[in-house]
């Protein structure tokens, strides 16, 4: 009878211990929330890692967030050690290219405007958006799915987002419509309790401590002209014109037909003084680098290249899709 008695308090007492547990949807949300909410500064590292087609790019990502929405998050190439940032402060949105001494300034709604995996407060904004959120606990913690919003990018429908027993997210997985993960961001460091300089957020100040040590050489001439893998119906290339310009040459390709569009590829110039360009648009991770999307436009630097994409014809879902199809490196001297 005692033995039965004490079976007894062991499974209640179980029981109890569990129902205390942090194991509830509502509660892990709660906290979550709270703990982002309440950081007035946060510092977060780990790695980026982005699927198009067979080719993988790896980053390594560095964020800094300070209230008054501040935002610093430096992308960095682990193939090549290409970094750029993008730069949110009082006087708006930019993407820096330190190693060019070249910015691009957006009037945009960024960082909210659309999902980004590696900051804390787009993942619990998509998170608090979606009703219909699947959540699910495990040994390691939980795991909660939610919608996602990629404007540009209309194949990625869900992500994964996988917290541990102290709430703190760990890895993002980003998913199309197969399910397959065509995004995944995992952090190795979250602090929420940090602080920063009063020039960390400064342009000038980002471009000047930049460290750059890139493998990438300097060209002047490009020896291989590269083309989209990617082509809509009934459109081909119809004239190729190639440019020598002062430190460098210039190729421009029409293509033409049901959607035409033009690809510009030139040699990049690394300025001798900070230059800033003004965009109305949206700063978006390419294959291998960060690019510029404005009024049915592209512009991006890869590997001493710069590329400029433009159409009047083609929306901007698909215009992307011939961006990504070209991840062939071109060979330069």
């Amino acid at each position: 009878m005692k033995r039965k008695l004490l079976l007894f308090l062991i499974i209640v007492l179980g029981l109890i211990t569990t129902a205390c547990g942090k194991t509830s949807e509502k509660d892990v949300i709660k906290d979550l929330t709270k703990k982002i909410e309440d950081s007035k500064s946060y510092h977060l590292v780990g790695e980026l890692e982005m699927i198009n087609n067979d080719d993988v790019y790896k980053y390594d990502v560095d964020v800094s967030f300070e209230k008054n929405e501040k935002f610093r998050v430096s992308l960095k190439n682990k193939i090549n050690n290409h970094e750029q940032i993008i730069l949110k402060n009082d006087d708006g949105v930019y993407v820096l290219t330190p190693s060019l001494n070249k910015s691009f300034k957006f009037q945009s709604e960024w960082p909210y405007n659309n999902s980004q995996s590696y900051l804390l407060q787009t993942i619990l904004l998509d998170i608090k958006n979606d009703k219909d959120k699947e959540f699910v606990s495990n040994d390691d913690g939980y795991v909660i799915t939610t919608k996602v919003n990629y404007t540009s990018n209309k194949e990625l429908l869900k992500q994964k987002v996988y917290i541990d027993k102290n709430i703190n997210i760990k890895e993002v997985h980003v998913l199309n419509k197969d399910n397959k993960v065509m995004m995944k961001m995992k952090f190795s460091e979250i602090d929420l309790k940090t602080t920063y300089n009063k020039n960390h957020f400064v342009l000038k100040d980002n471009m000047e401590t930049a460290i750059i040590k890139e493998e990438v050489k300097v060209v002047s001439k490009i020896e291989d002209i590269i083309y989209p893998m990617y082509m809509p119906k009934n459109t081909k290339l119809t004239s190729q014109d190639r440019v020598t310009k002062e430190n460098g040459e210039r190729i421009i390709s029409t293509f033409s037909g049901d959607k035409t569009f033009m690809l510009v590829q030139e040699t990049s110039t690394r300025e001798k003084e900070l230059i800033t360009i003004p965009l109305t648009g949206e700063p978006l991770i390419l294959t291998g680098t960060i690019a510029a999307m404005s009024d049915s436009s592209i512009t991006w630097s890869r590997d001493g290249i710069d590329y400029y994409l433009v159409s009047d014809e083609i929306e901007d879902e698909e215009l992307l899709n011939i961006a990504k199809s070209i991840s062939v490196m071109p060979v330069g001297k």
